[in-house]
């Protein structure tokens, strides 16, 4: 069962740095995906080993679903099997733990984890690390929500 508050104290420990045990993507596309996959792996969500699963084992063992944005969406909101599932959701309905992706006009580009939502909904990323800023605080055409589940 998906753990929100060990996911939670795993983005606390880490937005601001990086695991050593992850190899960091920013300077390969980003690392926003791979930061997100790791805070939902700490909340006790099973990696999918499938071909085209959600898992990580090392820079040349992974799956797309891991660190695309993408692959992430697409993995996680058509998967019946183990790991990640998504269910596309309001902003309003989010909770501590989901997940948000922000499109720029052409793509959705950005993953965002959600760590706060009193009153106004609070996040954390990778590639300029930061923990817990005001969803506000970026530039995007639009978004789109998913609620976490295992």
């Amino acid at each position: 069962m998906y753990d929100r508050e060990l996911a939670y104290l795993y983005a606390k420990r880490w937005a601001e740095s990086f695991n050593p045990n992850y190899y960091n993507f920013s300077s390969l596309g980003g690392d926003c995906t791979n930061f997100v996959s790791q805070c939902i792996h700490a909340g006790g969500v099973a990696m999918n080993f499938d071909r085209y699963g959600w898992y990580y084992l090392s820079l040349n063992s992974r799956a797309p679903a891991w660190t695309g944005v993408n692959e992430f969406w697409n993995f996680g909101t058509f998967n019946t099997g183990v790991g990640l599932k998504l269910t596309e959701c309001e902003l309003s309905d989010l909770d501590v733990g989901d997940i948000i992706q922000l499109y720029n006009g052409q793509k959705y580009y950005h993953n965002l984890f959600v760590t706060s939502v009193d009153n106004r909904i609070r996040v954390s990323a990778h590639d300029n690390p930061i923990f817990n800023t005001l969803l506000g605080r970026y530039n995007y055409v639009s978004l789109r929500c998913a609620k976490v589940s295992d």
